[in-house]
């Protein structure tokens, strides 16, 4: 049944209108008149909309045209600085009026729903989407930063208006250039994968035995093993200095280890604790739809526990022990708290060379190791989600 669409004049261009007035009021602060670019925005945004519901059927084109306009527009008032923003201001509006005149917004709401009805499932959509922009708005800014070509933490003016001579490749120079630097760099690579291994081994094992129905006091167990991720890490890093030391003095004293490898020991067990509830987490949801009787009929053709496990258990959970290994990576690369108490500065993780970064010298090299960071967290958690589909999928369930 084809979507009605909504009268133009009197719906489509107010809605149109009051998003240009928006976009429009925040132009005209940033050049001193907001009242002037709201006016601006709204007559815009109102013209827009009549012109392209009316005279532009094709909405690929019309969104195109409606971007090359704004964008021309902010090259004439504000360079390539005005191009970019008008642009995306344009494209913005552009995707709008066909949103709105096509009834598209009402596309996934049962035909029966009430104004209101429509009203909230959009509006909550809407507030969502804030959400989500104010959670990677910090990390947006981060990234261009890192590409300054002064030691400044904000953006100059040659990178405002974007010129070239504005933007350098300086800090990724220092990060890798830097023994320091390098130096947390190797740590990190050395501690996050063995913290990780043990995560996973003792993280799978917890959640199998959990898994099972006869095992007595299962949710107390679970609540004790998932604790590190609800105590304050500022705690478990207390505790674990003072249970690590005591292991680090006897591994000295008895087993003749050098203080440097008792240190990296210490560490990797201390995140081998933190990861553990991310992977018991993660292989225990997997487990939900684990069908057991697949274990008792290996069990009825003569494999043993082990090869069992490896054999059947192992490849239906994998992409839940690989997600949770993933999770147990990320939380031991980007861990300072317990580094800064159990650690010395032989074992100088990358988090803590950036907290020295920003505590004794405010070095702008951090901003391009956070982009590196970022880059390598949202690699790693779009594994995740691949994995997590692909679990549904051999379980039978529908991706979304």
């Amino acid at each position: 049944m084809p979507i009605p669409r909504p009268p133009l004049v009197s719906f489509t261009v107010p809605m149109v209108a009051a998003l240009g007035a928006f976009f429009g009021l925040f132009v005209g602060i940033a050049n001193g008149s907001g009242i002037l670019g709201l006016a601006i925005g709204a007559v815009a945004g109102a013209a827009l909309a009549y012109g392209l519901a009316s005279y532009v059927e094709d909405k690929r084109t019309g969104r195109l045209v409606t971007i090359a306009v704004f964008a021309i527009v902010g090259l004439i008032l504000g360079g390539v600085a005005g191009l970019v923003v008008l642009a995306v201001i344009g494209f913005v509006l552009g995707w709008a009026v066909y949103w709105l005149d096509r009834g598209t917004y009402r596309s996934t709401i049962p035909p029966y729903a009430k104004s209101g009805e429509v009203l909230w499932h959009n509006t909550y959509k809407f507030i969502c989407g804030l959400i989500f922009f104010f959670l990677i708005a910090p990390i947006l800014t981060i990234i261009p930063l890192s590409f300054n070509a002064e030691n400044f933490f904000t953006f100059t003016p040659e990178m405002l208006s974007f010129d070239p001579d504005g933007y350098s490749l300086k800090h990724y120079r220092d990060f890798f250039g830097t023994s320091d630097w390098q130096l947390a760099l190797r740590n990190s690579l050395i501690i996050a994968p063995f913290a990780t291994l043990i995560s996973v081994s003792l993280g799978t094992l917890a959640a199998i035995g959990l898994s099972q129905t006869h095992v007595p006091f299962r949710r107390p167990i679970m609540a004790i093993l998932i604790s590190p991720m609800i105590v304050p890490l500022i705690i478990s890093a207390t505790g674990m200095f003072f249970f690590y030391s005591t292991l680090g003095n006897w591994l000295e004293a008895n087993l003749g280890f050098s203080q440097s490898f008792v240190g990296y020991v210490k560490i990797i067990l201390a995140h081998g604790v933190l990861g553990v509830p991310f992977v018991i987490i993660t292989v225990t949801a997997t487990l939900v739809g684990f069908d057991d009787s697949l274990t008792r009929a290996s069990a009825n053709m003569g494999a043993g526990p082990v090869r069992t496990f490896f054999k059947v258990q192992m490849p239906l959970i994998l992409p839940g022990v690989i997600s949770g290994g993933l999770f147990a990576f990320i939380t031991s690369f980007d861990e300072v708290v317990v580094v800064l108490f159990v650690g010395a500065a032989a074992q100088k993780t990358l988090p803590w060379q950036m907290f020295i970064g920003l505590r004794e010298q405010i070095s702008p090299t951090i901003l391009a190791v956070a982009t590196i960071l970022v880059v390598i967290s949202i690699l790693l958690l779009t594994t995740v989600e691949l994995l997590r589909r692909r679990s549904e999928r051999i379980r039978g369930m529908s991706p979304g």
